[in-house]
């Protein structure tokens, strides 16, 4: 594992001020271009950068700099540290600082509140909380429900404005494509008795039949007939 050169343009600073190397071997040694380091020399780039030794940092013997100042062909070998790689930290919940943390249950509730389109899966995500905190908000089963005040995160900084609208604008996009089939239940149920009562209201005769389906569905003991339906009109025809 080769090991990267430490701010490479105030390395080559302090190389070309207190070193005989050549641009060559200071863009060598440091990844810059040569007219970079030209350009440091002429101060013209790097204007006010102060010089930092790769002696005093570990990454160059004063033994090497004195080899590669006899021999212009000659490259700068950097020190070759036998240390553990860094490890990345894997990505995991975002950390809530401790005075953050009691203002959870007023966030919840101020979305709950504001957007109760939002799901506990996108809560959670907005501010790294469990999904029974926010059961417990939103059932008023909380053990502090009766001091919750609902609080916007944004304000509070336990969330950016970006990310809880990008949230909510999923709501809005599952909305959009909302159709018929995908309707709920009840919102077919509700559609349907509405038309059904403005059909009534504008048809005597739909209303006739309605009130036929009405009795069928109450089992009555007689199939009704169409004086049950339209009442007794004029006299009985003789026989």
């Amino acid at each position: 594992m080769s090991t990267k050169l430490l701010m490479p343009k105030a390395t080559a600073v302090w190389l070309i001020e207190n070193t005989t190397l050549t641009f060559d071997q200071v863009a060598e040694f440091t990844g810059l271009h040569k007219l970079e380091v030209k350009g440091i020399a002429d101060g013209d780039v790097a204007a006010g950068v102060l010089g930092l030794s790769p002696i005093q940092s570990g990454q160059l013997t004063a033994e090497e700099i004195k080899r590669c100042e006899q021999d212009e062909t000659a490259k700068l070998q950097m020190i070759e540290r036998d240390l553990p790689e860094v490890q990345t930290r894997a990505k995991g919940p975002r950390y809530t600082p401790m005075t953050k943390r009691t203002e959870k249950p007023d966030a919840i509730a101020w979305l709950v509140k504001n957007y109760p389109g939002l799901s506990d899966a996108a809560i959670g995500r907005l501010l790294a909380t469990t999904k029974d905190t926010i059961k417990s908000v939103r059932d008023r089963t909380h053990w502090n429900i009766a001091n919750i005040k609902p609080q916007n995160p944004v304000l509070n900084g336990l969330c950016s404005q970006r990310d809880l609208d990008h949230e909510i604008s999923k709501i809005r996009k599952s909305r959009q494509n909302l159709t018929p089939e995908t309707a709920t239940e009840d919102a077919v149920v509700e559609s349907e008795e509405t038309e059904t009562k403005a059909s009534e209201t504008a048809n005597p005769f739909a209303a006739a039949l309605a009130a036929y389906a009405q009795a069928a569905q109450k089992k009555v003991s007689h199939e009704p007939t169409v004086e049950d339906v339209f009442g007794k009109t004029g006299s009985d025809t003789d026989e």
